[in-house]
């Protein structure tokens, strides 16, 4: 079963590599669905991979100058402390604990990965609707104001789920600063992402829900992965790949949630 996680943590890499598409929108119900994980496992798990895999990229945009600490800043001053809110609620106030989870876990999944198809398909439509309707109009506190406030929902989002700090992150980061280069807002993205998922991963670790095992297979196969996948990205037409992968979210986020 080891290598078996491995290989999906390979397919999931090249995914990875070729979309840009956060792992979590494709492991976690890759391990709930097909491998049977406990939900709750299968996102604590998850965020520590998205945790070590994402510091790589971090590390690479901050080289390359493609990182806007402040956004990143104002980010996890939202994210920090309402992923850590979440994971204490859950494991306080939940019967059985974040084990006990399980359903409603399932069911953030699910409309996680609806939520990121939409942001997959509208992203480019969002972000000129920004720079025609205020993109030199906003007050800067406000934006800031808002990058908080996007930041705390998606803490809770990514505790609970495992996805949100990728596609639908960098959605809203078009939409809020619609005039900073892409790859700036991505690598704002990437970096803010690492400190989510370590502290929700760390949080989920704490409440028993993370299979280090599972986690090393899954990086083992994953790590080759993305770098093939990053390396064939520029054979693939994006036009097709994003609308299929979509169509992919849907499906599975409409079978989690009425799982």
């Amino acid at each position: 079963m080891d290598f078996a996680y491995t290989i999906a943590g390979f397919a999931v890499g090249a995914i990875v590599g070729l979309t840009g598409v956060g792992g979590g929108s494709l492991m976690t119900p890759l391990l709930v669905l097909l491998f049977g994980i406990h939900p709750a496992v299968a996102v604590g798990t998850d965020l520590l991979y998205a945790a070590i895999t994402k510091a790589g990229g971090t590390v690479a945009h901050n080289l390359k100058g493609t990182v806007d600490w402040k956004i990143t800043g104002a980010l996890a001053a939202g994210s920090l402390p309402a992923a850590a809110l979440t994971l204490v609620v859950i494991g306080t106030f939940f019967p059985g604990g974040i084990g006990g989870a399980s359903k409603i876990i399932s069911i953030s999944l699910g409309i996680a990965l609806l939520l990121t198809a939409i942001a997959l398909i509208f992203r480019q439509r969002i972000q000129k609707f920004s720079l025609s309707h205020h993109g030199a109009e906003r007050d800067p506190r406000v934006t800031r104001n808002l990058t908080v406030i996007t930041g705390a929902t998606l803490g809770v989002l990514v505790s609970i789920s495992s996805v949100g700090a990728g596609a639908l992150g960098v959605t809203v980061l078009f939409f809020l600063y619609p005039r900073l280069p892409a790859v700036r807002i991505v690598g704002s993205d990437i970096a803010h992402a690492v400190p989510l998922t370590l502290v929700a991963g760390l949080g989920h670790w704490w409440l028993g829900s993370v299979n280090w095992s599972l986690l090393g297979s899954l990086l083992i196969g994953s790590l080759p992965g993305i770098w093939i996948g990053s390396h064939i990205s520029a054979k693939v037409p994006e036009k097709f790949l994003r609308p299929a992968l979509a169509v992919m979210l849907v499906l599975v986020g409409t079978k989690l949630i009425a799982h």
